[in-house]
């Protein structure tokens, strides 16, 4: 599956799930900030992306910041330590960290979940890119 088509099934798995227009699920849009997503949407996200793909998507695979958020040793002051941005990059090699990298505040975290990062995500579990 090329990727143009794996973006289109991801956009309308974000359609479905988060009750937004075609027009708004861009590539560069964010989850949370740009199209409203909720932590419990995550659930319903991660199902449609499963069944769309008939693929298992473990859910800290796709979207691992809650478990970096409880560890002292991956975060001081509001945000990632170098220890936490090791941590991130490893679980998230389908999300781009250029930006966030200039400053790991937790406040900013969920920017990185994009449409991209998930486009990414699924191309590398199907293609094994």
């Amino acid at each position: 599956m090329n990727r143009d088509d794996i973006f289109q099934k991801v956009q309308g798995v974000l359609i479905d799930a988060l009750g937004r227009e075609a027009d708004e699920v861009t590539a560069e849009a964010t989850l949370m900030g740009d199209l409203g997503a909720e932590s419990i949407d995550f659930l319903d996200i991660v199902f449609r992306l499963e069944k769309a793909f008939g693929m298992k998507v473990p859910r800290e695979e796709l979207f691992p910041a809650e478990g970096l958020l409880n560890n002292p040793e991956l975060v001081s002051n509001g945000r990632l330590t170098d220890k936490g941005l090791t941590e991130l990059r490893q679980r998230v090699p389908h999300t781009d960290l250029t930006e966030f990298e200039k400053d790991p505040s937790l406040s900013k975290i969920a920017d990185l979940f994009t449409v991209n990062a998930i486009v990414n995500y699924v191309d590398g579990k199907l293609n094994k890119v």
